[in-house]
Parts: C-alpha cells; structure tokens; sequence
C-alpha cells in the first residue's frame, strides 16, 4: 500500500502543472504592491497623528499663513512689474513710472522680508511646542502601559525609539511641514501668475511633469520599502549599542568584547545597506527630476523662441515668464523633494504610532473605589492567570491574609511566587478571580492608592546616579530632610551614610555601584520606610548577600515592617521561620498553609523543602515538588 500511494503521489506530482517563472514573478509583484498600500496607509495614519499635535496651535497658524501670503506675493509679483517695466517704461521712456516702480518694488520687499522673518519664528515656535507635546504624549503613555510591555520589549528598544522615532517627527515639525506648506503655496500663485502670462508656454510644465510620473512611482517605492528596513534595522543596532554599554563589566570579565563587538558591527552594516540603497533610489528619483525639469527649459526657450517670432508673446511677459518658470520649477522639484524625503522620515515614524497606540492593559477604572484608611488585609479568590502563550501559572489561589501578619510563600521556581506578587501591584490582572484589599477588588480601586499602599524590596535594588538623600526620598518625594535621615536610622543605614564622602549629599554612581549590595539594600529599605506602605512584599530581599550584610539588612526589616502585612518570597526557610503564616505554593495553588512547626510536624511539602535545603531529601524533592 505504501509503495502504491508513494507511485500515486509521483504521478500526481508528474501531472501537477509548476508556476512559471513569469507567473511567480507576477505574483512577487502583486505581494509588493499590497504590501506597499498597507505601509502606506500605515504612513498616512502615522502623518495624522503627528499633525494632531500641531492642531492646537491655531492662531500663530492663522498668522503663518499670512505671513506666507505676503512673502509668496511679494516674489511672484516681481517678475510680473519687471515685464511692466520692459513693455512699457523702457518704451515709452517714462522716467516718473520707472521710479515709482522702484519704489513700489521697494516697499514689497521690505514686507516680503519682514514677513518672511516672522513666519520663520511661528515656523520654529510651532515646531517646538508641538514636538513638547508629542513628547509629553509619549512619557504618559510609556507611564500607562502594562508591566508586560516592559518584559516584552528591552529597554535598548524605547531608548532607540526616542533617539530616532521621535527626532524623525521632529523633522517633520521643523523641516519638511514648513517647507512643504511655503513651497507649496508659492506653487500655486506662481502657476496662476504664468498662466496669466502666457496659457501657451505654461503648458510645457506638463508633459515633463508627466514623463516624471511615469516612472517615479518606482523609484518611490523602493526608497520606502529599504527606509523602512532601514528604520527597523537601526533600532536592532541601537539596541546592540545599549547591551554593549550596559553589560561592559560582564563582557569584560568574560572575554566577550571581539565576539559582541563583530555582532555590533554586523547590525551597523546591515542597516547601512538598507540606508544606502534607500538613498540610491531617492537621489535616483531626484536626478530624473532635475532631467525633466531641465529638458521642460529647453522646450521653453524653443516655444518661446517661435512665440516672439509671431508676436504671441512680448519680451517683458517672456523675460518675466522665464524668471517665474525658473524660480517655480525649483521651487516644485524643492516641494516634490521635501514630499519624497518626507515619506522616507514617516515610515521612520511608524514604530512610534505604533507604540502610541498600544492597548493599556492596566487602567484606572471609571469610578475608583476610594478607601479612607488601607489596613492591609488581602484576599485572594480562586485566581488564575497565565502569560500569552504559556501554560498556565496560576491556577486557583485562595488564600486570605490579615491585616498586620506576615507570610511567606515558598516553593519550587517556577510555581507563581513571582507572578502573584506581580498581581498584588496590578502590574498583571487576574485572566479570572478576584484579588482584595480591605474587602475591596484591587482593580476597582484607583493605581495610585493601589501603588502607595504596597510597597516592593527586591533581591536587586535600583538606585539611581543621583545622591544618598535623593535614592531615599524616591520612596515620598515630598519627604523633608528630616523624614529622610529618620527613614534611613530606621533602616540602620544612617552609620554608613555619614561614613561616606559627603554624607547624605554622595552621589552613589549608575545603579548605585558606589555601594555594597547590603548598604544598596538598606536604602531600598530606607525608601520603604519614608513611604510607610501598608502591604510590603519582598522578593528574596536578602538572598544574594553574605552573612554580616544579611543579618544587618534583617535586623533593619524588622524594624520597617513592624505592625504592617507582609509577604515574602524565600527560597531560604531560615529567614522566614518566626513568620505567621508559610504558604507553600505548588503548580500554582496553595498546597499548604500554617505555622513553620505545624507544617514541619506534618510531614509535607514543607518538610521535604527543608529536608532537601539540608541535603537529605533532594532526590524526593526534585520528583515531588517539581
């Protein structure tokens, strides 16, 4: 039967008729151009949103436009007085009308400049009160985005995104919206103006024009299809930059610096090939513009040639119509230029629209729950939750905490100790179950209490570049200098902070590497207690320390978390033995709750976990609580 189907399978194969090449290329080509429309409707609605930011700005936009008008007149009617002066001052040698012309002429570009250095200024001005705005834009939306945004995306990508999105719409703001909008209106005065001169020799514009768009739209396409692979490949390179700044010390003390910096290099010229052949195919359109413009010229001294011979047109009007077609064909190449350029710049701007409209997963709700007095007591019932295309983590916890008592979870990686913690800050919601507090679901309660009330200390404190005073006040920046060195005595961090140069004034470096890891986590302690939440959660606080670091650290916890809920992750059983309630969690559930003895006295998870930290029940361990 085999070898039948196999026979069967060839024939069909033998019969079946292959895609010509003509055919598959046909099909390449229709792929192209849908693609094309899709990133160009893309591009559209990117260039929208980057307008709505200089909407706002409606009054120095009226005055702009004035300002342009006067400035556009004023260069379009030159030309025009100087075919008056030709034809008939010079004719009938009328010396008072000369003067007055030159008088006239001189008034016009005393206001043409005049309003050409105001428009200027409510050029730059709305470009950077707009470009203020869309920043603005962008921080409170990078502030509402949901925990997931930042373990999804690094943070090497939202620096490239405001190095290069962000400066590509200020472009636009500053640059090509301005220009594109003068040009643009010098254009169609200018055309008018021709037309009045001669409807005959305006004509020449277009069939070069036409000759241009026949074969323009490719060069377009290109220049788009490799800026926009040239946009994504210099966020990679970006990215690549920040590890290799960031992890300096790791690829040092490896030996990796060669093999990171050939990776670097690698990113940098693939996106100069991209940036390259983008820039081919623009400046290819631009010289076969500047061809149709220039043989438009030629075709104009020919026609103007025979329309002097037949008096169709005077020597003023043709003078005044060469110097009008000169200056509006630059002016249009200039227009069609900025437009080409500033398509390449908006694809830039994509990622950015993109990022600005990413759903916010975490919200306040329409009408928070407001409490008078949060107490601390936590109820967790029958929560589930799992990570985007994951199993499942969390798998209907129950589990009620008083306010003022302090829990441990402990357990095997892996089992939701993390992610629970993560739910009780809303940085995730529950895909089902509630989670209160006070009696009170956590998401119907507004993010700000919500975050004020709960407070973190994680195995790796952040500290900022800044000073000892600030790192602390971080946890109540409006905490008097009092509050902060009380805060820091409480944490048992005052001592070694009057050891140091200057004090609470001392700058600790990037991330605090100025410090010890337990004097780091002394001040994240400290900042905790200036904040004085309700609920502390603490993530292996003191896992990563040594033994002297440990015991001071502990000895400052104590302190802070004196009368409040807390809840601990430990790995290490000895650092949470006189805590209230232990939590065991396994596959995501409670598996069991109760006192250290109580737990140990019956013989179950938590005495195999402590069995297997001493080394006798490892083996059991693994195949059990795994």
């Amino acid at each position: 039967m085999h070898d039948n189907r196999t026979e069967d399978n060839a024939h069909r194969d033998k019969e079946a008729p292959s895609k010509t090449a003509a055919e598959r290329t046909k099909e390449r080509r229709q792929a192209d151009k849908a693609a094309y429309k899709t990133n160009m409707d893309l591009s559209k609605r990117s260039y929208i949103w980057a307008l709505k930011f200089v909407l706002p700005f409606k009054k120095k936009i009226a005055w702009l436009a004035v300002c342009g008008i006067i400035a556009v007149s004023g260069e379009t009617l030159t030309p025009k007085m100087i075919q008056y002066v030709i034809d008939h001052v010079v004719v009938n040698q009328d010396k008072s009308l000369f003067f007055a012309i030159i008088a006239a002429l001189t008034v016009i570009n005393l206001l043409m400049l005049i309003a050409k250095n105001y428009r200027n200024l409510l050029q730059r001005t709305i470009g950077e009160l707009a470009s203020r705005d869309m920043q603005t834009a962008i921080f409170k939306h990078l502030r509402k985005l949901g925990f997931a945004h930042y373990e999804r995306h690094p943070a090497g990508e939202t620096l490239s995104m405001f190095n290069s999105e962000v400066a590509s719409v200020q472009k636009i703001y500053r640059n090509f919206l301005p220009g594109v909008i003068d040009n643009l209106l010098f254009v169609a005065v200018a055309i008018a103006m021709l037309l009045t001169i001669s409807g005959w020799l305006s004509l020449v514009m277009l069939p070069t024009f036409a000759l241009y768009y026949l074969f323009g739209p490719y060069f377009e396409r290109k220049a788009s299809q490799y800026g926009r692979m040239g946009g994504q490949s210099r966020i990679e390179y970006n990215q690549s930059i920040y590890e290799t700044i960031s992890g300096m010390r790791e690829f040092r003390a490896f030996g990796s610096q060669p093999w990171y910096h050939d990776r670097t290099i690698g990113k940098h010229k693939n996106w100069s090939h991209y940036y390259l052949l983008a820039a081919t195919y623009s400046f290819g359109r631009g010289s076969f513009r500047r061809f149709t413009f220039y043989l438009g010229a030629v075709a104009l001294f020919v026609l103007g040639y025979y329309s002097l011979q037949n008096n169709w047109i005077t020597l003023g009007g043709f003078i005044a119509f060469t110097l009008l077609y000169m200056t509006t064909m630059f002016r249009l190449t200039m227009l069609v230029t900025m437009l080409t350029e500033q398509k390449l710049v908006i694809h830039q701007t994509v990622p950015l629209f993109e990022f600005m409209h990413k759903k916010i997963e975490i919200e306040d709700p329409e009408q928070p729950i407001e409490l008078d007095t949060v107490r601390g007591g936590l109820t967790f019932e029958d929560v589930r939750f799992g990570y985007p295309e994951q199993p499942p983590v969390i798998n209907g916890f129950n589990l009620s905490i008083k306010p003022g008592e302090k829990v441990a979870f402990v357990g095997a990686s892996g089992n939701g100790k993390t992610t629970m913690f993560k739910m009780i800050g809303r940085f995730y919601d529950p895909t089902s179950g509630i989670i209160r507090l006070d009696g009170v679901p956590i998401n119907q309660m507004a993010l700000g209490q919500l975050r004020e009330s709960v407070g973190y200390v994680f195995q790796e404190t952040y500290l900022f570049g800044s000073s000892v005073k600030e790192n602390i006040r971080f946890g109540k920046p409006d905490a008097t200098d009092e509050e902060v060195v009380a805060a820091a005595k409480a944490a048992y961090a005052h001592d070694f902070i009057m050891q140091l140069p200057e004090g609470y004034d001392t700058l600790v470096g990037e991330r605090g590497m100025k410090l010890s890891g337990g004097q780091k986590q002394r001040i994240s302690i400290a900042r905790m207690f200036a904040k004085q939440p309700a609920v502390i959660l603490l993530d292996e606080a003191t896992s990563s320390l040594d033994n002297v670091s440990e015991a001071e650290v502990q000895r400052a916890l104590d302190e802070v978390l004196e009368g409040r809920t807390t809840i601990a992750i430990a790995h290490r059983l000895s650092t949470v033995k006189h805590f209230d309630t232990i939590v065991v969690i396994h596959e995501g559930r409670v598996a069991e709750a109760g006192s250290y003895d109580d737990l140990i006295a019956r013989r179950g998870l938590l005495y195999q976990l402590e069995a297997g930290q001493t080394g006798e029940s490892e083996g059991r361990l693994a195949h059990e609580v795994r």
